[in-house]
């Protein structure tokens, strides 16, 4: 037997207000005066100078604010990575992604295609990427989508919504600042946070679970059911456990899989634009035949929380979208073969992923 020889965030940067301390790790990385930082940085920062006030621009760098409303595109990368090819002579120092998923994911990906030719749909799936991509930092401003520790980056392309999996995928560095989590909405807290819990479940009760998944996935279950049931945590200390929950919720899934979950969120995205923190919520919420134990947990949560799932976005859907989704949803077959086997084609239908959309 083989084993996979993973690549973990070489370093990582903790504490509160630790992202003060950005500009003297980006300093001695600095190639040159005219080798740009570029700062891939969430809209709802735009206003917000307590934040954009302390990002170490200087010389040439480059601050680019992303809207987080739709799940990032192929198409968007690739016009990121043509418009800093255009605007600068030298390839960059680094991109530096601060803000949630959405972000993080796009930062991974502008840095391997400065790197790599062709478009990001090119590289969808796994182990396609053949160059190291530019020096590239995540700082997430949300907790719970694991992005900032996986070595995938997921896109919606033209044929389909797949990962950029590779292992010049990961981060050279992350700043892990509970801090910049402040001011997430309820909903948004509760989604993406789930997205973590919903790791460890698919990750835990999987064909490809293994002691080192094993340990990180119980640990990020653990935090998580601390953190949305427990009356005790203080508002800092709530924010300090789902930070490192998601940093072990997406290490869980490094040495095996996600499942259903995310394969069925992933066709909602793909047909209907449906975040993916809500969509995994929305399909987790009616899978008690595969995860009784978690979608029980998962219930409990969302009724503490007062949580009301979007319905019925399935019940109008025509037959052409429903395949579409299905046929999105089955193309990740390292899902389903964690979630029911290798022998996963003799378990699942077509038929019961629609009736499983119809409930949606």
């Amino acid at each position: 037997m083989k084993f996979r020889n993973f690549p973990m965030v070489p370093r990582v940067l903790f504490g509160r207000n630790s992202f003060d301390q950005v500009g003297e790790l980006l300093m001695p990385l600095r190639r040159n005066s005219e080798a740009p930082y570029i700062f891939l940085v969430d809209d709802v920062f735009q206003d917000r100078p307590e934040v954009t006030s302390r990002i170490p621009v200087m010389f040439e760098d480059r601050i680019i604010f992303i809207s987080a409303d739709e799940e990032p595109k192929t198409a968007q990368v690739d016009a990121l990575v043509a418009m800093i090819k255009t605007a600068f002579d030298e390839m960059p120092s680094g991109v530096i992604g601060i803000g949630g998923g959405t972000v993080m994911d796009l930062a991974k990906a502008v840095s391997l295609l400065l790197t790599n030719p062709g478009s990001a749909q090119d590289y969808q799936g796994w182990d396609l990427v053949k160059n190291k991509a530019v020096y590239h930092v995540g700082i997430p401003s949300i907790s719970g989508t694991g992005a900032e520790v996986s070595r995938t980056t997921v896109l919606t392309g033209p044929e389909k919504k797949l990962g950029i999996n590779s292992d010049f995928t990961p981060f050279d560095q992350v700043v892990l600042d509970p801090a910049m989590t402040g001011g997430v909405p309820k909903d948004q807290w509760f989604f993406t946070g789930m997205d973590c819990f919903i790791h460890c479940v698919e990750s835990l009760e999987g064909y490809f679970l293994n002691t080192f998944s094993q340990s990180y996935g119980e640990k990020a279950y653990e935090l998580c059911c601390e953190v949305f049931t427990s009356d005790e945590l203080g508002l800092e200390e709530r924010q300090n456990k789902l930070m490192m929950a998601s940093w072990h919720g997406g290490m869980s899934i490094a040495y095996s899989q996600v499942g259903i979950a995310h394969a069925l969120s992933y066709g909602l995205s793909y047909e209907l634009g449906i975040r993916h923190g809500v969509g995994n919520c929305m399909v987790f919420d009616h899978l008690e035949k595969y995860y009784p134990k978690g979608v029980r947990k998962f219930k409990e949560m969302k009724d503490r929380h007062e949580i009301v799932l979007p319905s019925g976005v399935c019940s109008d859907l025509t037959t052409e979208q429903m395949d579409s989704m299905t046929r999105v949803a089955l193309s990740l077959e390292p899902l389903w073969e964690n979630a029911l086997g290798a022998d996963w084609k003799q378990k699942i239908t077509e038929k019961e992923i629609h009736e499983l959309y119809q409930k949606m």
